[in-house]
């Protein structure tokens, strides 16, 4: 949480934070200024000290609706110069920033979302004119990622309206093709056109901005061949079939780039091949199993390990046993989710001995096992976001069924 954040950086020898880029679609700032409207800003948060906002004379109002302590860029008489595109003016006026915010020496953490060419310049010419700040190029875990793995009340707030809102959606998915006319096994639109993988996509960025969130990085809706390729997204022109697997991840988050909901289903229309049937039933145990093993104190990585271990049981390749598969279980066992859909804690990908690895409460996880086998044109994913309580409890943000088949009404 964000009052860790001064021991965070005590821990890692860190002096001060330094976060820059738009106030939207920016996880670092939003974190510290709540997703003010900012077209672009700085934030320098200094151990021990109260984080400080720096931001462009038109969006004072914004500014000052977060609440911090701020300084308008016209303060400083290198900033029409740095607006031009000089970088040695844009390093003199971030020096003097810094110095605003008490910071004249010491090891800098640099974060946000901006051109990392022209940054690259900046922050070199930053440190030629104040060589006595340095960079914190050497931390062995990140700073301000550990403090967003675990949440407030109020974040998890946002993260479960979101999870919310994901199933409202779902649900309203799962009515428009079970309510679509069928012919020779195809969907078809009531205009009498197939209805297609693009047009349902369509339909669910229009239902989620009728709630007020937003889908920037997109919806999984992939059937066939494609729902056993992992992140294929689906062929826009691909028309919905009975019978076929439908792999359905959908991760919407708030406006303007707030918190995420991550969710996966797998469908079929109308009935189930008995393969695929055997599929999903080894991926349904596989998930239930586990919740009944997920447990605090623990790296992430042990579970990743153990759906491995069940999966190769059940007779299916895995990451572990055949690095490199592309068939078979073929990624990690989940992530945590806030204001990034895939933050800390990352079970694979951040092994066992990090700090940020190890399942504590006030996390926000999803756990998404699956099995993939895109040659015999079939994949299959079952993905909840689960909030680990202060008492270690493992509580599914959104629940929804699990069912395989949905039955046409027509």
């Amino acid at each position: 949480m964000k009052i860790d954040l001064d021991a965070l950086m005590q821990a890692h020898d860190v002096d001060a934070l330094l976060i820059s880029g738009p106030g939207k679609h920016n996880p670092m700032m939003v974190y510290m200024t709540g997703g003010a409207n900012l077209t672009m800003g700085h934030v320098i948060k200094k151990r021990g000290e109260a984080a400080v906002l720096f931001y462009a004379p038109m969006e004072r109002d914004e500014a000052a609706r977060t609440g911090m302590k701020s300084h308008n860029y016209m303060e400083y008489p290198q900033f029409r110069a740095a607006l031009s595109g000089d970088l040695d003016q844009h390093a003199a006026m971030l020096q003097a920033m810094l110095k605003d915010a008490g910071m004249t020496e010491g090891r800098l953490a640099f974060y946000g979302q901006v051109d990392a060419f022209r940054h690259f310049g900046i922050v070199k010419g930053l440190l030629a004119l104040a060589p006595e700040l340095r960079v914190a190029d050497n931390i062995d875990d990140d700073v301000v990622l550990q403090a967003m793995s675990t949440k407030d009340e109020d974040e998890v707030a946002r993260i479960r309206k979101m999870g919310k809102i994901t199933t409202e959606v779902v649900a309203k998915t799962a009515n428009l093709l079970t309510s679509s006319r069928v012919m020779d096994e195809v969907l078809h639109k009531s205009d009498g056109e197939p209805l297609t993988i693009g047009d349902v996509k369509k339909q669910i960025d229009v239902w989620l901005m009728e709630r007020g969130s937003e889908n920037p990085e997109g919806t999984i809706f992939a059937i066939g061949r494609d729902a056993g390729v992992p992140h294929s997204t689906g062929t826009a022109s691909d028309v919905l079939r009975l019978g076929q697997t439908i792999v359905y991840d959908i991760f919407p988050c708030e406006a303007g780039g707030g918190y995420f909901h991550d969710f996966t289903r797998t469908w079929c229309l109308g009935y189930a091949p008995d393969d695929v049937v055997k599929l999903y039933e080894d991926v349904y145990a596989v998930n239930e199993q586990l919740l009944t093993e997920m447990e605090v104190g623990k790296p992430f990585f042990h579970f990743h390990k153990r759906i491995c271990e069940l999966f190769e049981e059940m007779g299916h390749p895995t990451v572990m046993s055949k690095q490199g598969t592309e068939e078979g279980y073929v990624h990690s066992l989940g992530h945590g989710v806030g204001l990034k859909v895939h933050e800390l804690p990352m079970c694979r990908y951040h092994p066992e001995g990090k700090p940020s690895n190890v399942l504590t409460p006030r996390q926000v996880i999803a756990l998404e096992p699956g099995l993939y086998y895109p040659e015999r044109g079939m994949g299959v994913r079952l993905e909840n976001t689960y909030y680990i309580s202060p008492e270690g409890k493992f509580e599914n943000l959104a629940p929804y069924p699990m069912d395989l088949v949905l039955p046409i009404k027509g």
